[in-house]
């Protein structure tokens, strides 16, 4: 089984102290949020980043999805707060 690449920006990033990392590829039908429950109980910084689940945004090898997507067979998972901006 291939591990699941995990990319982090903004505040996310600040907080979790790295801009990716490869984790173990969770069953395939794992949801977005499940995983970002679960990335919440590694530490500190990972606490603080996922904290609010709801202020974040992700992406399934580059394509918007909503958190409650299964990660299924996905290379990447983005994790990012809202885009704003103009």
């Amino acid at each position: 089984m291939s591990d699941l690449t995990l990319v982090y920006f903004a505040w996310v990033r600040e907080a979790i102290g790295r801009d990716e990392e490869q984790v173990e590829r969770p069953a395939a039908d794992v949801t977005i949020g499940a995983l970002i429950a679960t990335l919440a109980t590694r530490g500190a910084g990972y606490a603080e980043a996922f904290a609010r689940p709801e202020k974040l945004r992700a992406a399934l090898d580059q394509h918007f999805v909503p958190l409650d997507s299964v990660i299924g067979e996905a290379k990447e998972l983005a994790i990012f707060p809202p885009v704003t901006g103009g």
